[in-house]
C-alpha cells in the first residue's frame, strides 16, 4: 500500500479541476473548498464492566447550499477528522449529481462496535445523538447508516432526539427500521443503485451482461446486495471477498449459496466458506484479476498507485466511498479503464433516503415497487447526464460527473450570495 493520503486534499484537487474546466474564478468556489461546521465531541460511555471509557466522535455539515445536511455516521477504529470531512463533501456532490435537494454532511466515532456490546453501543449511540442534538434535525441535518452502523443505530437516534424534543421526530434520520418510519426498498437501495449504474455503463459501451464477468470487493450491505441483484440480471460474478479472503471461480459462484452462508450466522467470514472448486485468494489478488466488471465495494483507498497498473477490469464501478486516489485514477485512465465514481454508482442509499425523509415529514407511505422504480428513475437520468457531458467535453466519467453537481453546487452558493 501507498503512504496513508489525506482524503479531504484529494476532493479539493478533484472539485478544483472541475470548477477551472467549467470556467469559474477561485472566488466563486472558494467557500465550496471548506465544511461550513464542524464539531468534534468527548462521549463519555459506562461500560459492562462498570468502568467510563471516552470515545471521540465528529459530525461535519460541508455544505447546505442546496437543502439540508444529508450523510451517514460511522463506527469505527479509523475514523478521523479528516476523512469525516472528505465523506461530507462527497456527500455534497453526490446528492448534487443525482439532483436531490440536499447538502453534504458526515458524522464518526473512533471506536470497533463489534468489540461493544448492544447495551455499550446503544449508550454510546444515545449520548453521541445528545451531544450534536444542536446541529442535527429534518431541516437541518439527517444522518443515516454507514460503515458500522446500522437500522437499528438509527433507531436509538431518532428516539433520542424525539425524547429531547418532546415529541416524535422520524425525520431526523433515514435508514430506520420500517416499523420506526424507515422506507421499504432502503436496506437493499445502494446495492440496487450499482446494479442499475453497473447495467448502464455495460449498455453505453455494448456489453452484453449475460457475457460478463464481475468481481466484488467487499461484501458488506452494499457487495452483497450488489452480487445478490447483478448475478440475477444474468452478470457471471467470478469474486467476492470480504475481510478474511476472497473466493475466486472463475466458471461464476454460486452467489445464493454465499449469502445463506454469511447470513446463517452474525460474524461468519468467506474464508470457512467452501464449495466446488472455489479458490481462496487475497483481497488484493481479487482486484487484480482479469475481469470485465471490477465493483470496489470495502473502504477507502484500495486502488492506488501500487496496483492501478495491474488491474485488468474493462469497467471499475465503485461501490465504496473513494476506493480510488487520485494518482491511481490518472493510470487507470491512461489504460483506457472506465471507471464509474463513487458520487454517481453508490448514491441509490442516499436517493431512497431521500425518499424515506419525504414519506417521513409528509406522513405517507410508498410501496416497495414505487421506491425501486423511482430510485431506477433518478439513476438512469443522472448516469445518461455524466455520459453525456463527459463524451462532449472529452474527459473521464468521473470529471464528468463532478462537472454537473460542482455547477450545481457553486450556483446554488453564489445566488443565495454570502451571508450578512
Amino acid at each position: 500500500m501507498e503512504a496513508k493520503y489525506n482524503p479531504y486534499e484529494n476532493m479539493l484537487s478533484v472539485v478544483s479541476n472541475a470548477a477551472e474546466i467549467l470556467g469559474y474564478t477561485p472566488s466563486d468556489y472558494e467557500a465550496v473548498k471548506y465544511p461550513e461546521r464542524e464539531l468534534k465531541v468527548a462521549i463519555p460511555v459506562r461500560m459492562d464492566d462498570g468502568s467510563v471509557k471516552v470515545f471521540e466522535g465528529f459530525r461535519v455539515q460541508h455544505s447546505t447550499s442546496r437543502g439540508p445536511a444529508k450523510g451517514g455516521i460511522r463506527y469505527h477504529q479509523n475514523v478521523d477528522l479528516d476523512e469525516v470531512k472528505a465523506l461530507a463533501a462527497w456527500m455534497t456532490f453526490k446528492c448534487a449529481v443525482v439532483n436531490i435537494p440536499y447538502g453534504g454532511g458526515k458524522g464518526g466515532i473512533i471506536c470497533d462496535p463489534t468489540k461493544l456490546s448492544e447495551s455499550e453501543l446503544r449508550s454510546l449511540t444515545r449520548r453521541f445523538t445528545a451531544m450534536i442534538a444542536p446541529i442535527i434535525g429534518p431541516d437541518q441535518d439527517i444522518p443515516a447508516p454507514d460503515v458500522g452502523t446500522n437500522a437499528n443505530v438509527m433507531g436509538w437516534i431518532m428516539d433520542t432526539y424525539s425524547m429531547l424534543k418532546g415529541h416524535c421526530v422520524p425525520g431526523v434520520v433515514t435508514g430506520k427500521p420500517i416499523e420506526l418510519g424507515g422506507a421499504l426498498g432502503r436496506n437493499e437501495a445502494t446495492g440496487r443503485g450499482v446494479m442499475i449504474t453497473t447495467l448502464n455503463i455495460l449498455k453505453a459501451l455494448g456489453m452484453n451482461p449475460e457475457n460478463t464477468k464481475a468481481a466484488i470487493q467487499g461484501m458488506g450491505n452494499v457487495g452483497s446486495v450488489s452480487a445478490k441483484l447483478l448475478s440475477e440480471k444474468g452478470l457471471k460474478i467470478v469474486a467476492v471477498s470480504d475481510v478474511s479472503c476472497a473466493l475466486y471461480n472463475p466458471d461464476g459462484l454460486d452467489i445464493p449459496s454465499i449469502l445463506e452462508y454469511l447470513s446463517q450466522k452474525r460474524g461468519n467470514l468467506l474464508e470457512g466458506y467452501h464449495n466446488g472448486n472455489t479458490i481462496h485468494l487475497t483481497n488484493a489478488e481479487l482486484l487484480e484479476l482479469n475481469v470485465d466488471v471490477l465493483i470496489p465495494a470495502a473502504l477507502e483507498n484500495q486502488i492506488n498507485t501500487s496496483n492501478a497498473d495491474k488491474i485488468q477490469a474493462r469497467v471499475i464501478v465503485e461501490a465504496a466511498n473513494g476506493p480510488t486516489t487520485i494518482d491511481a485514477d490518472e493510470i487507470l485512465d491512461k489504460k483506457g479503464i472506465a471507471v464509474v465514481p463513487d458520487i454517481l454508482s453508490n448514491a441509490g442509499g442516499v436517493v431512497v433516503s431521500y425518499f424515506e425523509w419525504v414519506q417521513n415529514i409528509q406522513s405517507i407511505s410508498w410501496s416497495e415497487e414505487h421506491v425501486n422504480e423511482q430510485l431506477k428513475q433518478i439513476m438512469d437520468q443522472a448516469f445518461q447526464s455524466v455520459w453525456d457531458i463527459a463524451k462532449e467535453k472529452k474527459v473521464s466519467l468521473r470529471t464528468g460527473a463532478y462537472l454537473i453537481s460542482v455547477k450545481r453546487v457553486i450556483d446554488a452558493k453564489n445566488m443565495r450570495g454570502i451571508w450578512p
